[in-house]
């Protein structure tokens, strides 16, 4: 789960689901893009709020939290803070395709560790 200070950060295409604090948090004037994620709240309890702001150094005012084409189940919410989008500054090698959040799970299924046949190529 990230925690973005004084930089740039694009989550996309991730499953988060029953996080205890938050999925997204940030502190000292960060920029988030989340887009095409899918967040399921935990069921019990009240940390549904996805985002998090610690209390820091920086213009809260100029902190950009914002959320593209993400999917939210069990309750989860997403507040958007800050004027205007969080943009990235890519150059044409940095750009990548990013798919549809409704398929996320089909992304995610096999996701863990990664487990070695031979340690020489791991």
């Amino acid at each position: 789960m990230p925690r973005i200070c004084y930089g740039y950060a694009h989550v996309v295409n991730n499953l988060y689901r029953e996080w205890s604090q938050y999925a997204i948090g940030g502190s000292m004037n960060p920029s988030v893009k989340s887009e095409a994620n899918l967040f399921i709240a935990p069921k019990s309890g009240n940390k549904k709020e996805i985002t998090w702001r610690k209390d820091s150094i920086g213009d809260k005012e100029s902190w950009k939290f914002c959320s593209v084409g993400d999917i939210f189940e069990n309750g989860a919410s997403f507040v958007e803070t800050g004027a205007g989008r969080a943009k990235p500054n890519y150059n044409g090698k940095q750009t990548f395709p990013v798919v549809n959040a409704k398929y996320v799970r089909s992304l995610t299924r096999s996701f863990g560790v990664l487990i070695c046949i031979k340690r020489s190529r791991c």
